[in-house]
């Protein structure tokens, strides 16, 4: 099995959420007054506009239906709308939830006794997270004092975004780690977390610092996923679980907490280690998009070839 550098600009992509500051400062003023679902109907009216005028995204999950799931042209279309109004929907929750509105949402958990059981644990874990669903709500959301957990975002988000994340996050016994291009401090920051027994979480669907990867198959494709977080998991030999929280209706959300493990029989290597379970997950999250294909939410060309001249020799 390679492992692959990739040097792709587009794995890197952070998708920073939008509006500019002025819009994110409106949005939080209007939660604070009314309804989230009043949003909503101006969303609806937006995302047409924001298809197109952001064609390469739309473009992307367009051809994510198509390819993917075999639709038509039209359903895909609509799916695509779908897919977008959705994000939207997710982008308004969060401000929301910035604004106080916590208790407009209710949440149901599959698999919570894995989360639970690792919380109790003395050893670290590492929080498999991906870019479906709403994924940063969970931290807004599910409280805990048992076990701190670190999670790394994308350090270039607006201060507005950052100090809201850092004030709910942190109520509920998470730290944020900022990454960015140019610094590796964070690498330091998740070694000392997991050396002292805590949680980590990192994005494992898109590059963030490292650009190591493997080529997995998913969906009907084979793709790159990073292994960054899957190698520190062989390395401090800590367990991995994966959370998805997919939004299923208005004020409802789906969590489903998956164990990311394999037959491990003491004789593989720590590389093979990482290898194992980076395709473990990849299995679950092709579940969990199969289940909810409108909720992928990489807007760009995921499914890449590789050439061999990228594989790093180990």
């Amino acid at each position: 099995m390679k492992i692959y550098n990739t040097l792709d600009k587009t794995k890197n992509w952070q998708g920073v959420t939008g509006g500019k500051k002025l819009g994110q400062k409106s949005l939080l003023l209007l939660f604070h007054l009314t309804n989230v679902t009043v949003g909503y109907f101006f969303l609806a009216l937006v995302v047409p506009f924001y298809m197109l005028f952001r064609r390469k995204g739309y473009l992307a999950i367009y051809r994510y239906f198509r390819k993917h799931f075999s639709y038509s042209p039209l359903k895909s279309f609509l799916k695509t709308y779908h897919n977008h109004f959705i994000f939207g929907q997710c982008m308004l929750d969060r401000f929301a939830v910035y604004a106080g509105k916590k208790n407009f949402f209710k949440m149901k958990i599959s698999g919570d006794e894995h989360f639970h059981k690792l919380l109790e644990s003395e050893k670290g874990f590492i929080i498999a997270s991906s870019h479906v669903g709403n994924f940063e709500l969970s931290g807004c959301l599910l409280k805990q004092e048992i076990k701190r957990i670190n999670v790394l975002v994308f350090g270039g988000e607006t201060k507005e975004i950052m100090e809201n994340r850092s004030k709910l996050f942190n109520s509920n016994n998470i730290c944020i780690i900022p990454v960015f291009d140019d610094n590796i401090s964070h690498i330091f920051a998740v070694k000392e977390a997991l050396s002292e027994g805590e949680a980590v979480s990192m994005t494992c669907d898109r590059n963030l610092g490292s650009t190591k990867c493997v080529k997995s198959e998913f969906l009907s494709g084979n793709a790159d996923f990073p292994i960054g977080a899957f190698t520190l998991a062989a390395h401090f030999n800590v367990p991995v679980i994966a959370i998805f929280m997919m939004k299923k209706s208005v004020s409802n959300y789906n969590i489903y907490v998956k164990p990311i493990s394999y037959e491990d029989d003491g004789k593989i290597s720590k590389k093979e280690k990482a290898i194992r379970l980076t395709h473990k997950y990849v299995k679950e999250l092709d579940a969990i998009v199969r289940k909810y294909p409108e909720q992928w939410f990489n807007f760009y060309e995921f499914w890449k070839e590789h050439s061999d001249d990228t594989t790093i020799k180990k």
